[in-house]
């Protein structure tokens, strides 16, 4: 009796146990390949520049209209100050509840340059530019190019994806930058327009928990987020397989993949920056 009770549990558990292996074995992949993208970055710099050039202006303007069919630039900025708009009416509404509007410019300072900024970023990267790549990379995989640039003795991952991690590195600080100055002017117009609140008040708060360095590791936490986002959708465009079909499978678990590891690297290197007990910098409140 326990033998066939057996046999048909292990049945049940087998493809869970397959679905483990295997995420496991893509993980591993994923890390390899990483590693070699990473060991190639030197050389793609030296090499291949021209072409980070284009990659560079691909990604900030594109090709067709700033919104519509063109780059990030315009995308960042309208999502950020939509958002920066968003923590300004309910940001001041949830502080003027408990009678502490006034610190509303120190909520900007901080929320803005240490979370939405560099987490819309990241998704902008990923929703825009991310898709692309990997869009751009499957087809050329599926037309068999990939292949035929390795027949030439181009080393395909450093022209294709060494190349993109460095223009995605280039072009995401004047993204982020464009973003942080939208939504921080976002915020303030809510603040102090819409809601009345004295200019120099804001401007006092916000000044105050705002010290240079946070904007540095803001900066370096979007860098980190353009790093995990391009990575992954330059990953799943070079293993891409199956024709058309694949490709667009391939972009899907992509952007899948790359908005689940922002949410989880924006905590992390936020509690590496700042700590687990962060203090408000210039009133020394805080653990």
């Amino acid at each position: 009796m326990a033998v066939p009770f057996a046999g048909a549990l292990g049945r049940k558990l087998a493809p869970w146990a397959h679905r483990g292996l295997a995420g496991i074995a893509e993980a591993g992949a994923q890390f390899t390949f990483a590693l070699r993208v990473l060991l190639e970055l030197p050389a793609a710099a030296a090499r291949h520049w021209r072409h980070i050039v284009r990659l560079v202006a691909e990604i900030s303007f594109g090709s067709a209209t700033l919104l519509a069919g063109g780059g990030s630039v315009g995308v960042v900025f309208a999502m950020s100050f939509v958002t920066g708009s968003q923590i300004g009416f309910e940001g001041f509404r949830g502080l003027d509840l408990v009678g502490l509007s006034p610190l509303a410019g120190a909520m900007s300072g901080l929320v803005n340059t240490r979370e939405l900024a560099p987490v819309v970023a990241g998704i902008a990267l990923a929703a825009k530019v991310g898709t692309g790549f990997t869009a751009q990379l499957g087809a050329m995989r599926i037309a068999e190019e990939i292949d035929a640039l390795d027949a030439m003795s181009i080393r395909s991952l450093r022209f294709l994806v060494a190349t993109r991690m460095i223009a995605a590195f280039v072009a995401v600080i004047p993204l982020y930058l464009v973003g942080l100055f939208a939504s921080y002017v976002a915020t303030r117009l809510i603040v102090v327009n819409a809601n009345g609140q004295s200019g120099g008040n804001y401007d006092y708060y916000f000044h105050l928990v705002l010290p240079p360095q946070d904007i540095l590791l803001s900066l370096l936490k979007a860098l980190v987020l353009a790093m995990i986002v391009t990575m992954i959708h330059c990953y799943y465009g070079y293993t891409a397989r199956g024709g058309p079909e694949g490709v667009g499978i391939a972009a899907g678990r992509a952007l899948r993949t790359s908005i689940v590891l922002i949410m989880i690297a924006d905590i992390l290197v936020s509690f590496a920056f700042w700590g687990v007990y962060p203090t408000l910098p210039g009133t020394g409140a805080g653990r």
